[in-house]
């Protein structure tokens, strides 16, 4: 049974605090136990959570995000969101006065971390005095505010369908994910054709349905990977017919193999990319 942590008490407490501040930027820690969650909530101010270990799985009304320790989720202000930790996690969160950094506010988006964006949220959560920060904590919540926009999104985001049709058949997909699963699959339990099925979601969620599934399969593998399951196992699982299928659309969509990014790799820095061979 997953424990609500922070308790509701002091989940409010943060909320206040976040509004009552006068400064552009508030930041803050949380560290989580395996298996907790944060209850259903919104904040008045734009959000970005970062997990410095560890992977979140936020969902909203308008869909599911997974966030590995290399990425950022954005939260637009006023979205309610429920988190849940997949394994132990420590979190850093730096709230943001709306529309400071110019980011659009439809819906959440998931960032990749560049190696100073990551320093600057962990030094701003070092900032003694919220609302009077020294020149040098100035600066460095200025910074990250000009960072922020130039972070790109990652394909780690599954936004829903409202149509009850499309939404069943992606709830029973994130319930078991499977390769296996052919779009005419799909087009025969929603009573659509083809064609008209693909139209209708595109219109609904901005992805083609094998797109959003190939997004769900490697939302599903990634916490697995990082507590240290195998590609091969994970790839046999998803009903992949060999693990390089599997690997070729993972890395397709992240830029990256598993295997390197369960080693921490981070596709945005030069050193980190792979030795040639």
């Amino acid at each position: 049974m997953r424990r609500q942590i922070p308790a509701q008490s002091l989940l409010n407490d943060r909320i206040a605090l976040v509004e009552q501040a006068a400064a552009p930027l508030v930041a803050l820690a949380s560290d989580y136990a395996a298996g907790s969650s944060v209850a259903p909530h919104s904040h008045p101010r734009d959000q970005l959570m970062h997990a410095v270990s560890g992977v979140l799985h936020v969902r909203t009304a308008q869909g599911s995000w997974v966030v590995p320790p290399d990425c950022a989720l954005w939260i637009p202000a006023g979205c309610v969101h429920a988190v849940e930790m997949a394994g132990p996690v420590s979190m850093r969160s730096s709230y943001l006065r709306p529309g400071a950094t110019g980011l659009a506010a439809d819906r959440p988006r998931v960032l990749a971390m560049s190696a100073l964006a990551r320093a600057l949220t962990v030094e701003a959560g070092h900032v003694a005095d919220i609302d009077r920060p020294d020149r040098r904590e100035s600066l460095v919540m200025e910074l990250l505010i000009a960072e922020i926009p130039r972070l790109p999104e990652q394909p780690l985001a599954l936004p829903l369908p409202a149509d009850p049709r499309l939404l069943r058949l992606c709830r029973a997909f994130l319930e078991t994910p499977s390769a296996r699963i052919s779009l005419q699959d799909w087009a025969d339990r929603a009573a659509m054709s083809r064609r008209s099925l693909t139209r209708h979601f595109r219109a609904e969620t901005g992805l083609s349905p094998e797109r959003w599934r190939q997004q769900a399969c490697v939302l599903w593998a990634l916490p697995r990977l990082l507590a240290g399951r195998g590609v091969t196992a994970i790839a046999l699982e998803l009903g992949y017919d060999s693990p390089a299928a599997f690997a070729t659309m993972f890395r397709r969509l992240l830029g990256i193999s598993p295997r390197d990014w369960r080693a921490g790799r981070d596709p945005l820095r030069p050193e980190a990319a792979p030795a040639p061979r």
